[in-house]
């Protein structure tokens, strides 16, 4: 380690507070609660019926309020399902307990968490979608990714792709040998289709969604006065405000929205089986395109699941370098994010063309860098795949990097701010809309700016610190007000906060030049060690981003591997943001949020 870090004080970082919890829910329910007993695992495993009585201690009584993540597992070998819950306290900071329930794979029924927490809604619906998990008691259990209809359950162990080969890579059919071959050319067009067993086309296939628009019908408004129709229309998936093809299926009393459904999955790839069928490395370039927008920062937080996973070290230099790529990241999303926004108020592309140059320079460190601008592929295990270049864009590249976070970034920045943040038009269009309270927020699971915007001073890398976060002096952006005007108001303060990191980490790539970017010899044929669990976190620009990944032991592939996406989480409380605001207003209740959905349909 270096003498400046051998210089500072411990951090002072915040008590783990999980031990005492875990310690207390086993005492309070010792007949269904028990410690996880499977090596390389950690939490209790919690009886399906006790699951909301303990969920609700762990809230109101032991203060673990975030519902972070729910993922769905198959344990095909012992014919069971399993939902792993990681709960988070918002006050005390650290880690997370971690809560195991297991089900029968015949029978799946799990309660649901919704009325402890109702950010488990979207993902509820994921693990009923994908693995079959039947929630009792979720109040809206459909599918969510895949179309009503779809047969069948595509992240069981046992469902097989129409594409098909074999259960892991390498596939037999590309190595040793090295041959290259598509495949679609084993698999003619109209034959990689899989239907049903017994399936027979009768029209009625077509009939589809009805779920969605029950009990929504065209009436006229009882109340005196100007009669209205009540109207459901679908604002998507082609439509320019929605940001990619999402959709929102939106019930109107004239042009004030009375109920909204969110419609995803058109993107969706299936991207976790990808990642099941991968070996660890081969995943790293698919992270790229969940938010193809922060390939970097995706990439962090995945080679942390497996450095976790595999106890692997991480140099000094790769570290810093690290740091350096995913808050620069940082900076191109909320440059992107308060371009569109401001695009979806009304401003058209000139706002976002403010920042066009100095965002367009940081893509060229990263393509320098990496070889790429947006697909960067650049972290590796226990390092990185190169050290910085000599220079960028002919300049040496300390020189550039200091040019441009010391001169140009603070230059544009103030420029765009006092263009922008008191402009008559965006305070009229953005303060008091979209409103989301403190309490909601915690409650639907929001991450990142969105829920800071609301008051909650909770950031990943104070609350759980990683990397070497904890040796940096920088502040948790929050605003209190929890509208529209806020969120743009704690990107732009997060931009600051950034900078003022990034001056702080030019000096330690100065003083670590030379020296290696990976902490031992580079492996691409990794095998786990052991079996086990992780999960790793990072405060990615659209919220927490995280990644859980179990294997077998002396495995080279994931036997489960799972993406918290911030921005398909952060989509849950958009309807509570959204009613009895108007149809333009969700178009900025929408870009305040900030998702691609590359990573919400993963």
């Amino acid at each position: 380690m270096s003498d400046m870090i051998a210089e500072m004080e411990t951090p002072v970082t915040n008590a783990n507070p999980v031990d005492e919890a875990l310690a207390k829910l086993q005492a309070l329910y010792p007949e269904h609660v028990a410690a996880d007993s499977r090596p390389g695992y950690s939490g209790l495993v919690v009886a399906p019926d006790k699951l909301v009585e303990v969920a609700t201690t762990l809230r109101d009584e032991l203060g673990f309020n975030y519902l972070s993540s729910v993922t769905g597992v198959d344990l095909i070998e012992e014919n069971k399902l399993e939902a792993v819950y990681h709960i988070y306290s918002i006050d005390k900071g650290g880690s997370a307990v971690v809560l195991h329930a297991q089900t029968d794979r015949g029978n799946p029924i799990i309660p649901s968490l919704v009325p402890v927490w109702p950010g488990a809604d979207f993902q509820e619906r994921e693990a009923y979608d994908m693995m079959g998990i039947h929630f009792d008691g979720h109040p809206d259990l459909r599918r969510i990714l895949m179309w009503d209809g779809f047969e069948g359950f595509p992240l069981r162990k046992d469902w097989r792709e129409p594409f098909y080969e074999e259960e892991v890579k390498p596939f037999g059919s590309r190595w040793p040998g090295g041959d290259v071959l598509r495949a679609e050319e084993q698999n003619p067009y109209g034959k990689n289709v899989q239907y049903p067993a017994g399936w027979v086309p009768t029209g009625d296939e077509y009939e589809v969604e009805t779920e969605m628009y029950e009990g929504v019908t065209i009436s006229r408004d009882a109340t005196p006065g100007l009669k209205t129709d009540k109207v459901t229309v679908n604002m998507g998936p082609q439509h320019p405000s929605t940001h990619g093809v999402f959709r929102m299926v939106i019930t109107l009393d004239g042009e004030t929205i009375l109920a909204l459904k969110p419609v995803m999955g058109y993107l969706h790839r299936n991207h976790e089986k990808i990642g099941e069928r991968n070996t660890f490395i081969q995943n790293i370039p698919y992270t790229d395109r969940l938010d193809y927008i922060s390939s970097m920062s995706n990439n962090h937080g995945y080679v942390m699941a497996i450095e976790k996973l595999m106890g692997l070290k991480v140099s000094e230099r790769a570290e810093w370098i690290r740091i350096l790529m995913v808050e620069l990241t940082r900076l191109c999303n909320h440059f992107w994010a308060l371009g569109f926004l401001l695009n979806d108020l009304g401003a058209l592309q000139t706002p976002m063309l403010y920042l066009y140059i100095e965002r367009e320079l940081i893509l060229d460190l990263f393509e320098a860098t990496a070889g790429s601008r947006m697909m960067c592929n650049y972290m590796r295990f226990g390092g990185l795949a190169y050290d910085l270049p000599d220079e960028v864009r002919g300049q040496p590249t300390m020189q550039f990097l200091h040019e441009l976070i010391h001169e140009r970034l603070p230059r544009v920045i103030t420029e765009f701010d006092d263009l922008i943040t008191n402009n008559e038009i965006v305070k009229v269009r953005s303060v008091g809309v979209g409103y989301l309270s403190k309490e909601d927020a915690i409650a639907y699971s929001a991450a990142g700016p969105l829920l800071r915007a609301s008051g909650v001073k909770y950031d990943v890398r104070k609350a759980e610190p990683y990397s070497f976060y904890s040796h940096l002096d920088f502040d948790v952006a929050v605003r209190y007000n929890g509208d529209i005007y806020d969120r743009y108001l704690v990107r732009l303060d997060e931009i600051w906060q950034s900078l003022k990191i990034l001056r702080q980490v030019l000096p330690y790539l100065q003083e670590t030049q030379g020296m290696s970017v990976n902490a031992e010899k580079p492996q691409y044929s990794l095998r786990s060690p052991n079996a086990g669990e992780s999960y790793a976190r990072v405060e990615n620009p659209k919220g927490e981003l995280g990644y859980y990944v179990t294997a077998k032991r002396r495995s080279g592939n994931p036997d489960r591997y799972h993406v918290r996406a911030p921005s398909f989480i952060n989509l849950t409380p958009l309807e509570k943001m959204s009613v009895g605001y108007k149809v333009a207003d969700v178009v900025a209740v929408l870009g305040s949020i900030d998702i691609v959905l590359g990573e919400v349909d993963r």
